[in-house]
């Protein structure tokens, strides 16, 4: 399908091929009809991708000063990859369309295919949107209307938080497009509008809009002639400027008591004396209403109880398009221009010109006659077309894109298939990848299909697609990579098995006692029934595979790897060569300063991320389990309480293990620290011997009373422990970690969380 995507370095926009996105859990699969050019705001992300770095930076410090922690803490080499790798990533444009239903993930009852929706999905032929985010179209609206829908919505949200009743004066100061609408609705809700823009022709439309006086040089004192002195009883900013014009016209302009609505962007540098003697009120409105930026509202579909928020986010786009649908709001003044999809460029051209007078500027999918039907009522034969439309699209692009012929295995390289290209994966996992010599790439898959896309070229892999299927189902792919959320993981680890194909997982393993059975009892059962060649025939249906299908030196079964970077660095092998020839129990203590990550964060979620203990303190577990050369019999842990312990506990705890050769372990995974203090710290004694690693550069070892400082630059493993995979597979080598570890590690940080919620020591059963 067609994607509108933006380089945030170069600053290039232009229509991408790329993967129709599946349709996920919660979400609703739109075939897109017609999505609004909202100018102002993506006319600042434009002008933001054609800054340089410095400017880039000048207007994102906060943005630098995390780099500067990232250089602190990693280095600049890892840090400058994983900035450049960031710059590289396309940027989805648009948030404002309508369209018609093609399918809905699970979970979502409320919308069914063939529905007219509006959403925010970007300016795509197919997006996949959270249910919160999409709004059924009234049927006298055609889909071009209700593709003003989000906007609107964010023009409802300034107008409710002026609360203004019947009969008084609203000021509305900047008329592009949400400016209008606001003039529209503030209109329809019966209150008395001002307007002012510095463009004489944007003030006549404010008129045709419903405002009562519109001009461009409408000042304070007029205001208070045209309110019997008074002054406005709201201002609502829409305007976008750097000035503090609209600010400081607003607080002159807004009567005592009153109150000033900033919807657009503009400068703040507030003058105190008109507010203190004014006694006004400055609210800042966040975009479409309460649930924005809530990722239990937008991602997991919690809704807020009406009786307690009557006005969400997505029942504002619903008010806005049932306005529309009782012919309370006409957005069809707003429309300057119209494109079809393919000629997208065309209007960010004309944005960034000027070269001519612009407002509403609508791009359409799906050809002209869906339209030219509704306009002549023709609803009902105007929604089949566009639903046959859907469903051919979704099945002419399917959910993958393929970007050169497929190639068969060369020098031996594993043919592998990647699930997931978050920010991890980019800047480190595919590099590592790439740098270990013995992978193909064949195929990328994510989710909404740009990322994959984007990641295919830059790795010459062969497919790129939304359907993990598509790598599953692929008898020529050998080995998976997932680096998805962790609520995926044992479902791709079992699928791995089953299909015959070895697999690297990202930590966690899996988020339950429960997935962890299922994945020992396939792997036992696998084993069982004569390992990987018989999988793969059962798989393929008895297929002859002319030995070119296995790159596994002739390994029994799939092999199966987690993400445990620590052991394999540098750092950590050089104590564990220390203490090569002790055989007496080590105690080993493991400090992470983890950070603060918040409560709604989806590492946070049980069901999703599993928990920080689970998602990430199995590191110092795992690394814990090699360095004392035995893996974990019981676990016991304590997190922080008192009177105001905060939303999550789980990471601030201490966690001490047992391992089986009666070496004991500490490890302390603490987000209460500060992140410009050192991250990790690990001390190892016994038998006379010490070692300290500091960050995974500096290893400092003593014995018999002599000290030896070993540093270099931060290295945690993650390259090793790819290369060690790729020779387990390749030259058929042992499991770089063995099963029985990976079992228990996965384990004792499930039982780990169990001791702090049932307060008491647990076994970490055999």
């Amino acid at each position: 399908m067609l994607q509108l995507l933006q380089n945030i370095r170069s600053g290039e926009l232009a229509l991408h091929e790329v993967p129709a996105p599946a349709v996920a859990p919660g979400e609703v699969l739109i075939a897109n009809q017609a999505s609004l050019v909202s100018a102002g705001t993506e006319k600042m992300v434009m002008d933001l991708a054609k800054k340089s770095l410095l400017g880039k930076a000048r207007e994102r410090p906060d943005h630098v000063r995390r780099v500067l922690e990232k250089v602190h803490n990693e280095g600049l080499v890892s840090t400058y990859r994983q900035v450049r790798q960031k710059l590289e990533e396309p940027l989805s444009m648009g948030y404002s369309s309508a369209g018609v239903v093609i399918a809905c993930g699970q979970g979502v009852q409320d919308f069914k295919p063939g529905d007219r929706v509006a959403s925010n999905g970007p300016h795509a032929e197919v997006v996949s949107v959270p249910r919160n985010l999409c709004a059924r179209v009234p049927e006298n609206v055609s889909l071009e209307s209700a593709a003003f829908g989000v906007l609107g919505s964010i023009a409802l949200q300034g107008v409710r938080l002026t609360q203004t009743t019947l009969g008084e004066t609203v000021l509305v100061i900047g008329l592009g497009l949400v400016g209008q609408l606001t003039v529209a609705l503030l209109k329809a809700a019966g209150v008395r509008v001002l307007g002012v823009d510095p463009d004489a022709s944007r003030c006549e439309l404010a008129v045709r809009m419903g405002a009562d006086v519109a001009r461009p040089d409408l000042g304070s004192e007029t205001i208070e002639q045209l309110t019997g002195g008074l002054g406005a009883d709201a201002v609502v900013i829409t305007a976008s400027t750097k000035s503090n014009g609209p600010i400081e016209m607003a607080a002159g302009a807004v009567r005592q008591k009153g109150r000033i609505v900033l919807v657009g962007v503009v400068g703040l540098e507030l003058d105190r004396r008109p507010f203190y003697f004014k006694e006004c009120e400055f609210v800042v409105s966040c975009s479409y209403g309460p649930g924005r930026y809530d990722a239990s509202y937008e991602e997991r579909g919690q809704d807020y109880p009406a009786a307690y928020v009557r006005w969400t986010e997505q029942r504002n786009i619903q008010a806005v398009l049932d306005l529309m649908g009782a012919g309370r709001l006409d957005v069809g003044p707003l429309i300057s221009h119209r494109f079809e999809i393919g000629e997208a460029a065309r209007a960010y051209e004309i944005i960034e010109s000027g070269s001519e007078a612009f407002l509403g500027m609508v791009l359409e999918y799906g050809g002209k006659e869906v339209a030219r039907r509704e306009a002549r009522g023709g609803k009902e034969v105007a929604r089949r077309e566009a639903l046959g439309a859907s469903n051919s699209t979704r099945h002419s692009f399917g959910t993958s894109i393929r970007l050169r012929a497929a190639s068969g295995k060369s020098g031996g390289k594993s043919r592998c298939g990647v699930l997931g290209v978050g920010n991890f994966a980019r800047g480190v996992m595919l590099p590592a990848m790439r740098d270990a010599g013995a992978f193909e790439i064949a195929a990328i898959c994510s989710a909404k299909g740009v990322s994959a896309a984007q990641a295919a070229k830059t790795y010459n892999a062969e497919v790129a697609c939304t359907d993990e299927e598509e790598i599953f189902g692929d008898p020529s792919i050998d080995t998976v990579f997932s680096f998805t959320r962790h609520d995926l993981h044992a479902r791709h680890v079992l699928r791995a098995i089953q299909t015959g194909k070895n697999i690297f997982v990202e930590k966690p393993l899996c988020l339950t006692v429960e997935e962890l059975g299922e994945v020992e009892g396939e792997v036992a059962r696998r084993e069982a029934r004569g390992g990987k060649e018989v999988v793969r025939r059962e798989a393929l249906g008895a297929r002859e595979e002319g030995g070119e299908l296995s790159a596994g030196g002739g390994r029994e079964t799939p092999l199966v790897m987690v993400g445990f970077n620590r052991r394999f660095s540098p750092s950590a092998r050089l104590v564990r060569e220390h203490f090569a020839q002790v055989a007496a129990p080590l105690t080993v203590s493991i400090r992470f300063n983890a950070g603060d990550i918040p409560a709604e964060h989806w590492t946070q979620q049980d069901e999703e991320g599993g928990g920080r203990i689970i998602g990430e303190a199995c590191h110092a577990i795992d690394l814990a389990t090699y360095l004392c050369g035995a893996p974990v019999v019981r676990v016991f842990a304590e997190s922080v309480g008192g009177d105001q312990p905060g939303q999550i506990t789980d990471d601030q705890c201490f966690i001490t293990l047992r391992h089986a050769n009666g070496s004991i372990s500490n490890i302390a995974y603490l987000a209460g620290g500060d992140r410009a203090f050192p991250k990790e710290r690990v001390e190892v004694l016994g038998a006379g011997r010490v070692a300290v690693i500091d960050d995974f550069h500096t290893v400092t070892t003593y014995h018999g009373g002599k000290k030896k400082v070993t540093k270099g630059k931060q290295q945690k493993g993650h390259a090793e422990e790819i290369a060690e995979f790729a020779n387990a597979i390749v030259a058929g080598g042992e499991a770089p970690i063995p099963w029985e570890e990976l079992r228990a590690t996965s384990l004792a940080a499930i039982l780990a969380v169990r001791s702090l919620r049932e307060g008491g020591v647990v076994e970490v059963s055999g």
